[in-house]
């Protein structure tokens, strides 16, 4: 699952996209990778969802993954839609062998030892610690993270601007997710998307 972690180190921040409208979905892609966020990742709450990663697929540079993705219908919806790699918000077998066995790179969510423990079980190493903040925030993850050498995280849920470059400082840390660069123009978007992936430095 390396594949995986190579996305993971492409962005300091990865969007969180809830898309409404899969016309909007195209310039806001546009917009997000000319500020430097090549990876985004389309929430699976909403009818447009499919849409707007087809559409997000055209832009030159862009790599579309899926997120909010709880079923194995799900997954095969968005790989059919052109998805590159699949987030979901917890861990479970049913889900993740399926996923594991297509090679499509996954990043699963965790919040607990268990959690972590299941997916080292199923081969993987790199997950999303979700939801960030109400979990706890960094001091739980670096608790969780010290018995767990091999694993990085991609820390999401309530991040901002603000509290980012705390989150981005942890070596086990390879990006974080969020949604703060989503609203606005596609100017103010690039802007906030620039912000963005410079807070790696």
């Amino acid at each position: 699952m390396s594949e995986i972690g190579n996305i993971m180190r492409t962005s300091a921040v990865i969007p969180v996209l809830v898309i409404e409208d899969a016309a909007t979905a195209r310039p806001m892609a546009e917009a997000l990778v000319a500020g430097g966020l090549r990876v985004l990742e389309v929430t699976m709450r909403t009818p447009a969802a499919l849409d707007a990663i087809r559409e997000m697929k055209q832009v030159p540079g862009a790599i579309v993954g899926a997120g909010t993705v709880v079923t194995t219908d799900q997954f095969e919806q968005v790989i059919d839609a052109g998805a590159e790699f699949i987030v979901s918000p917890g861990l479970t077998e049913r889900l993740a062998e399926p996923i594991i066995a297509s090679g499509v790179p996954f990043l699963p969510g965790v919040a607990t030892a268990g959690d972590i423990m299941r997916g080292l079980d199923l081969g993987l190493t790199h997950f999303k610690f979700f939801p960030a903040e109400t979990s706890g925030g960094i001091k739980a993850l670096k608790a969780l993270a010290a018995p767990f050498y091999q694993c990085h995280f991609c820390p999401t849920g309530g991040i901002t601007e603000a509290s980012a470059p705390t989150w981005l400082a942890f070596d086990r840390v390879l990006c974080v997710g969020g949604s703060w660069v989503t609203g606005g123009t596609p100017a103010e978007i690039e802007a906030k998307a620039r912000a963005a992936a410079a807070l790696r430095g």
